[in-house]
């Protein structure tokens, strides 16, 4: 097989990077090592800034209408509020944060890849890669091999490709471990809003779902392979509202990861250029992973359109300043994005800390948090950067 872009990995960055790359009007095939798409809702919220970009691709609507649009976020120590963040006020036409499971944005961004021509091969792995002056050569478990002008490796923090590209991914593995849980409860939790709640025992986020269940995020020192509802309910006795005593009477999923902080020390190499966990991982304080990874995806797919482009007019004027501008355009898109990767990692460290300061700081912590939550310019400067919308990015 022969395209112009072999992305591997299909989860939802593979996915976005694969439709965009198709709108752009180029031959690309998506390779997972996966028979059918994962069904666990994980990643569970999509950003403003991320909702601009996806427009690009034409699925920024139809996940909307299948999402749950929340305005506030709000920072809590039991019943006590901390820190209101509204995104009422932020500079989009999405002004709120798109609740919604990775199951239904991997099957709306599956259901635009192919819409727009792109195909997903199962169960196929890479194996191996090699590059050249003319292209990038990938040969899957099957013993085919697909020849592509550029590689994107979108296949997780444990990356085939990126190992094989030689690109290290440096950084460190918190003691931490992270809980996911989406329950059902009979009431109690609040259907309006994000909430990161500062408990005793640690940081709990509680985020509800179009279909009135909640997922729970807590970062604990060990988190049990499959969660149970006494868990659950312990993670909220702990850690949430000390009012309305929220009973869950179901746990609809659960799963547990570690927490790394890690970035690759480049975003490319030669010919293969790396998006998502491939690239980055961090705390999911602040729901920042999958959207950055959406963020890089199109942006990725602008800068190999670009490159495309470039390598066909220098072809056919047999120069090599065609050549110079493609090549241009995917150093910028390696440099910004991996530049945004460490504000955004910055920030899930931050709020990280916040939640697990020691016992006798958190009333300094509280009373900082208060001037904080004072400050119209600080909250709505809060807003912007959980949105992606920071005047740094």
């Amino acid at each position: 097989m022969t395209v112009d872009v072999v992305v591997v990995g299909a989860g939802p960055v593979g996915l976005a990077a694969g439709a965009a790359l198709r709108q752009h009007g180029h031959s690309v095939v998506v390779v997972d090592r996966l028979a059918v798409g994962a069904n666990t809702s994980r990643a569970a919220v999509i950003h403003a800034r991320t909702l601009e970009v996806l427009r690009q691709i034409g699925v920024a609507d139809r996940l909307i209408e299948l999402g749950l649009p929340l305005q506030d976020f709000t920072i809590r120590e039991g019943d006590r509020m901390l820190v209101p963040v509204s995104m009422r006020e932020l500079p989009s036409d999405y002004q709120f944060t798109l609740m919604i499971p990775q199951p239904v944005t991997e099957q709306v961004l599956l259901d635009r890849l192919i819409e727009l021509g792109g195909e997903v091969l199962r169960p196929r792995s890479a194996v191996a890669l090699t590059q050249d002056d003319a292209g990038a050569h990938v040969t899957l478990d099957s013993g085919d091999v697909i020849d592509a002008k550029y590689v994107v490796a979108a296949d997780g923090m444990h990356s085939t490709i990126r190992e094989l590209a030689g690109i290290t991914m440096p950084g460190d593995t918190l003691s931490l471990s992270c809980s996911l849980v989406d329950v059902r409860v009979d009431s109690g939790l609040r259907t309006d809003e994000v909430a990161l709640y500062f408990g005793s025992a640690g940081l709990l986020v509680v985020a509800p779902f179009a279909d009135g269940s909640f997922r729970l995020v807590a970062e604990v020192a060990e988190a049990p392979e499959h969660p149970d509802l006494a868990y659950a309910q312990r993670l909220l006795a702990e850690r949430g509202p000390r009012t309305g005593a929220p009973k869950v009477t179901e746990v609809v999923w659960g799963s547990r990861f570690r927490i790394h902080e890690r970035v690759a020390d480049s975003y490319r190499a030669g010919r293969v250029l790396l998006a998502g966990d491939a690239a980055h991982t961090h705390s999911p304080a602040g729901g920042q992973g999958m959207n950055l990874g959406l963020r890089d995806a199109i942006a990725l797919a602008d800068a190999i359109s670009v490159a495309l482009k470039a390598d066909g007019r220098a072809s056919d004027a047999s120069t090599s300043d065609a050549f110079v501008s493609g090549d241009e355009s995917l150093d910028r898109y390696a440099d910004q994005a991996r530049a945004e990767a460490v504000r955004v990692i910055a920030l899930a460290h931050r709020l990280t800390r916040l939640a697990n300061v020691p016992r006798p700081i958190r009333p300094l912590r509280n009373a900082v948090l208060h001037l904080v939550a004072g400050s119209h310019s600080a909250t709505r400067g809060l807003a912007k950067q959980l949105a992606g919308l920071s005047d740094e990015g």
